[in-house]
């Protein structure tokens, strides 16, 4: 981090699919103000929709959510700058999220239109490699437009040698896998966490404390809150809604604030920001603030800041966020983005 601020990168979608951006997009971000400063494109890569950090080495992963789908793979340089070390097929369609372990040595990601999720070597400096797995889940859920087949949407390694989740919003399911260090392949565990039908769990966030997380179903508007035991089973606590707005909402991402207290969830087509207080048995609704757009696909909580990347309005908005209440207030104008899907720290 230099005396002028820190670096963050925005993903979004590109002609590909559909979007306006050319690439992912460095930004200065004063970590007083919290303002944003567009730095420009610094790759340039088709629908690069969700990235990720090497836990050790300045390297960049992104998604290419394509048809063909692939990841690649950026050395990040001083103020943002992305020098590329190569791409990988991820053996599916559409990727749309992926997560490096926590030992640096596989990236994982999930490929949402065919519903799999592929595993792909890393070396020391954080180079992608051979694909080393790819699992296919197989199923549907009761909504026919939506969950005609397997979608996975999320996953989310384990801390330390814990097990791998993976959220499928086709078939209403979260299931969770041992990854083999040497071999690079997955290894189920038996059951699958099966959600209410219809839910189509998205994303879920996992409490600091490590005993709890909590799922957001993009179908069903709702979060579902879990305890999460040592080998990654998950037992329902209960589900509330994520928004008291009229309209049809379409939660997208999830995440808990680092002290635990509170969870966000960024709500499509109503355009708000749910805010929930977590010292109950249940998540409650302490606020819902709008975001300015329409369609807020993802935000990235840092320190006491909340950045909102709305993919149709083609902005990043600007929260500060209230220690005490959890309450986020917008600051300052819109960044404009074109199509952003994905801010990272």
């Amino acid at each position: 981090m230099s005396a002028q601020g820190e670096v963050v990168h925005i993903g979004g979608y590109t002609a590909q699919s559909g979007g306006r951006g050319s690439g992912i997009i460095a930004a200065r971000r004063d970590p007083t103000t919290g303002a944003l400063t567009p730095l420009g494109t610094v790759a340039v890569t088709p629908s690069p929709s969700f990235l990720a950090r090497h836990p050790t080495e300045p390297v960049l992963y992104a998604v290419n959510e394509l048809a063909a789908g692939e990841i690649s793979a950026w050395r990040v340089g001083p103020d943002g700058a992305l020098d590329p070390l190569g791409s990988r097929s991820t053996g599916g369609a559409e990727p749309c999220h992926l997560a490096v372990v926590p030992d640096g040595g596989h990236l994982v990601a999930a490929n949402y239109g065919s519903g799999s999720v592929a595993v792909i070597a890393l070396d020391p400096q954080g180079v992608p490699g051979e694909r080393t797995d790819l699992v296919v889940h197989e199923g549907h859920g009761p909504d026919p437009e939506r969950q005609d087949h397997a979608h996975a949407h999320m996953v989310s390694p384990g801390p330390g040698q814990g097990p791998l989740l993976a959220v499928d919003l086709g078939t209403d399911s979260v299931y969770r896998y041992d990854l083999d260090a040497a071999s690079g392949r997955l290894v189920p565990r038996a059951p699958r966490t099966r959600t209410t039908p219809g839910t189509g769990p998205r994303h879920l966030a996992r409490h600091p404390d490590g005993r709890r997380c909590y799922v957001v179903g993009e179908l069903d508007a709702s979060v579902t809150a879990y305890e999460l035991t040592d080998d990654g089973a998950l037992h329902k606590r209960g589900r509330v809604e994520v928004s008291e707005r009229p309209g049809h909402v379409q939660p997208s991402e999830v995440a808990v604030s680092p002290d635990g207290r509170f969870l966000y969830v960024a709500n499509r087509g109503v355009g708000t920001l749910s805010a929930f207080a977590l010292a109950g048995e249940l998540p409650e609704l302490v606020a819902e603030v709008d975001t300015g757009g329409e369609w807020p696909r993802h935000f990235a909580l840092i320190g006491e800041h909340l950045y909102v990347a709305d993919e149709r309005a083609d902005m990043v908005r600007v929260f500060r966020r209230d220690v005490e209440t959890g309450v986020p207030e917008a600051i300052g104008e819109p960044v404009p983005v074109p199509s952003p899907t994905c801010v990272l720290p």
